[in-house]
C-alpha cells in the first residue's frame, strides 16, 4: 500500500515528493507524497483581533451604564440586560484570547497551531450565554407573580445608551461574522445585546403609558427567549467540531461513489472527515486500486486526481489518501466505514 498526503492545490501542476520502503510482509510499498506550499500556519487567517478590541471596550462601557441604570430604575429587564453584557465581556474576552491563540504557528507539538482555540472559545460563550439565559428565564417568572416598582423614565434612557452602543458593535462584526465560529459567537452575542436593549425600551414604554409592571418581566423573559436558542445551536456546532463529527456539508458516501468512479480505483474504505477550525475540514481515506498502478507510475498522477476531485468538488483542500493494491484487501483486517 502507499500512503499520500498533501494539499491538492499546492500540488497540482507540480511533481510530488515520494518516499518509499518495501514491505517485506505484504510485498508492497509505503510512501508519503506531499505537494508543494503545503501549510498549516495561521497566516492566511484574518486578523479580527481589533474589532474584537473596539466592541469589548464598548460593552464594558454600555455594562457600566446599565448596571447603574437598573439600580436607580429597579429594572429586572435592564439589569438582564446588564448580565447578558457582562458575560459579553467574558465571552468577547474569550474571543480576543482566541482570535491571539489562532494566529500563532503550527509546531511539531501543535501541527495545527492554535486553530482549535476558535472553536473553543466560541463554546465557552455559548455555555456562558446558557447559564445566563435561564436565570434571566426563573427571574422573569418570578416577577410575573410579584412585580416590584420600576421607574421607566430611567429605563429609556439607560436602554437607549445600550442600544446605541449595540448597533455601534453590530457595525463593527457585521462583514466579518461569517469568518469562523469565534466571530459569529462574538456578533450572535452583541445580536441579543440589541434584541434586549429593544426589550428594555419597550417594557419602558408600557410602564410609562400604562403603568402594567408585569411588562419588565416580560421584557426580561423575551431576552432569556431570544438567548437560548440561538446558543443552544451555536453550542452544538462547537461540540460537533470538538467531537471530530463529520462536517455537515460533506457527504462521505458521496465521496465514497466519486473515488470510485475515477479510473483503476476498485473500493474507498476506512473514509474519516473531522473538521480542525472553521473552513478547515480534513479527510483521510484507504483507496484500492490495481495492483499495476504500483509498477507502472499511475499512483502520483492518482494522487493528484483524487485531491483535485476533493478540493474542486468538496472544498477539501487537506487529505490523506492511503493507496492499496486489490490483493491486499486480505490484509485489512479493521476496514470500515
Amino acid at each position: 500500500m502507499m500512503r499520500a498526503s498533501g494539499k491538492a492545490r499546492g500540488a497540482r501542476g507540480k511533481s510530488a515528493r515520494w518516499s518509499a520502503e518495501p514491505d517485506a510482509e505484504h510485498g508492497t510499498v509505503h510512501g508519503t507524497a506531499r505537494g508543494n506550499g503545503h501549510s498549516h500556519d495561521a497566516s492566511g487567517l484574518i486578523d479580527h483581533r481589533g474589532r474584537l478590541v473596539t466592541v469589548l471596550s464598548i460593552t464594558v462601557t454600555v455594562l457600566v451604564v446599565e448596571v447603574v441604570g437598573a439600580v436607580i430604575s429597579g429594572s429586572l429587564a435592564l439589569l438582564a440586560d446588564a448580565a447578558h453584557m457582562l458575560t459579553d465581556v467574558v465571552g468577547l474576552t474569550l474571543g480576543l484570547v482566541a482570535a491571539i491563540l489562532a494566529r500563532r504557528p503550527a509546531t511539531p507539538e501543535r501541527t495545527w497551531g492554535y486553530r482549535r482555540a476558535e472553536v473553543l472559545g466560541a463554546a465557552a460563550q455559548a455555555a456562558v450565554l446558557l447559564a445566563v439565559g435561564v436565570y434571566v428565564l426563573v427571574e422573569g417568572v418570578q416577577r410575573l407573580f410579584s412585580p416590584p416598582e420600576v421607574t421607566s423614565g430611567a429605563m429609556v434612557v439607560f436602554g437607549a445608551v445600550g442600544l446605541v452602543g449595540n448597533l455601534v458593535g453590530l457595525a463593527i462584526l457585521a462583514s466579518a461574522r461569517a469568518d469562523n465560529l469565534n466571530m459569529r459567537a462574538a456578533f450572535l452575542e452583541v445580536v441579543n445585546d440589541a434584541l434586549g436593549s429593544v426589550a428594555v425600551l419597550v417594557a419602558a414604554a408600557v410602564i410609562a403609558t400604562t403603568g402594567w409592571m408585569r411588562a419588565d418581566a416580560v421584557a426580561s423573559l423575551l431576552i432569556g427567549v431570544l438567548i437560548i436558542p440561538r446558543t443552544i445551536r451555536l453550542l452544538r456546532e462547537t461540540v460537533d467540531v470538538l467531537l471530530e463529527s463529520t462536517p455537515k456539508d460533506l457527504d462521505l458516501t458521496l465521496v465514497r461513489t466519486r473515488l470510485t468512479s475515477l479510473p483503476h480505483v476498485h473500493d474507498v474504505h476506512d473514509l474519516h472527515a473531522t473538521q480542525v477550525a472553521t473552513a478547515l475540514p480534513v479527510f483521510t481515506a484507504h483507496v484500492v486500486v490495481d495492483d499495476s498502478c504500483f509498477h507502472d507510475g499511475h499512483l502520483a498522477s492518482m494522487l493528484d486526481d483524487i485531491q483535485t476531485c476533493m478540493a474542486d468538488e468538496f472544498d477539501v483542500e487537506h487529505s490523506t489518501i492511503q493507496f492499496e493494491a486489490a490483493t491486499h484487501a486480505d490484509h485489512e483486517p479493521h476496514a470500515h466505514a
